[in-house]
C-alpha cells in the first residue's frame, strides 16, 4: 500500500472516530423509563421547539433558558437533577414526589432494584 492511500484511510479513520466520540458525548443519560415519565410529570421543566432550536422552560416560575443544541439535554438532566434532590425521597419501596412546601403529591411504587439504582445515580437520592 502507497503512503497516500495509507493517508487517506488514516484521516477517513480518524474523522470517523471523532465523529463516533462526539456522538457518544452528545447523547444523554440512559434512564429508566417507567420511574423517569412517572417522575417527569411533576417536573418544572419542559422543552419547547422553536424555529432557532429547542428551549427549556421552567413552568412554575416562566423562566426560559436557550442552551446551545449540544447543550440542551444535557443541561435538561442538570435541572432536572437539581429539582429531584429538593423535591423527591425514597422511603422504603415508595418514591415521595415532594411539593414547594415539603407535603406529599404523589407516592410511586419503586417496582425493581434497576429503578432503585437509577433513583441513587441520577438523582442522588
Amino acid at each position: 500500500m502507497s503512503i497516500k492511500k495509507g493517508l487517506i484511510f488514516g484521516l477517513l479513520f480518524g474523522f470517523l472516530a471523532l465523529g463516533y466520540i462526539a456522538m457518544q458525548r452528545a447523547t444523554p443519560d440512559h434512564k429508566e423509563d417507567r420511574i423517569y415519565k412517572a417522575i417527569k410529570v411533576y417536573s418544572p421543566y419542559q422543552l419547547e421547539k422553536r424555529i432557532g432550536g429547542l428551549t427549556i422552560n421552567n413552568i412554575q416560575t416562566g423562566e426560559k433558558e436557550k442552551p446551545n443544541a449540544a447543550e440542551v439535554l444535557h443541561r435538561l438532566d442538570e435541572l432536572d437533577r437539581e429539582w429531584g434532590k429538593a423535591h423527591l425521597r425514597v422511603e422504603a419501596n415508595d418514591l415521595l414526589v415532594l411539593g414547594d412546601n415539603n407535603q406529599t403529591v404523589v407516592k410511586i411504587f419503586i417496582e425493581t432494584d434497576k429503578e432503585r439504582e437509577f433513583l441513587r445515580s441520577f438523582y442522588g437520592i
